[in-house]
């Protein structure tokens, strides 16, 4: 990579690094995964960065190769292990709102397959549209309108038939 190249790189994920941590949290659950997720997209970047600084929007470009990398990680035979001290404790399900709801909402999210995951994440936390979330995931905008379906159904059933459809847009971004 010549030095102007690499200068830009540089300037680019230092500058992304909070966003991208943010995305890749909101799709893991986990701060030391999505710090995983977010250095392997980086390390990827820096490999293919002459494509992906000509690509015309350059933080969708990166936005998709975390998703992918998210979405192609359960592939992986190494991801299937989970080295646990000891067995996790499962989180209390309380009514008074705030830190617990998140909690919940990020171990029934946890539960649903990663593309749907990967879909609810992109549709509800960020707003985007249904083509654009198509385009990261490489698939028709059918397959992300029924994995929206069936991921809000999933989490109805998983979060106890709360209501979800009654929640505002801005309360599903907070949690």
């Amino acid at each position: 990579m010549r030095d102007g190249s690499q200068a830009e790189y540089v300037d680019y994920v230092t500058a992304r690094i909070p966003t991208l941590r943010r995305l890749a949290f909101l799709l893991a659950g986990d701060e030391h995964r999505a710090d995983d997720l977010v250095q392997q997209t980086i390390t990827t970047l820096y490999v293919k960065w002459q494509r992906a600084s000509a690509a015309t929007h350059l933080d969708g470009y990166v936005r998709t190769m975390l998703v992918r990398t998210f979405v192609d990680e359960r592939r992986l035979a190494w991801a299937r292990v989970r080295l646990l001290r000891e067995p996790p404790e499962p989180l209390p399900v309380t009514g008074s709102g705030g830190i617990e709801e998140r909690q919940v909402v990020r171990v029934a999210l946890a539960r649903l397959p990663r593309r749907q995951q990967a879909v609810l994440v992109l549709r509800f936390f960020y707003d985007l549209p249904v083509d654009e979330v198509a385009a990261i995931l490489g698939c028709s905008t059918g397959t992300v309108k029924s994995h929206t379906s069936r991921g809000l159904t999933t989490l109805r059933r998983l979060l106890g038939e709360r209501e979800l459809t009654g929640f505002s847009t801005q309360e599903l971004r907070s949690r």
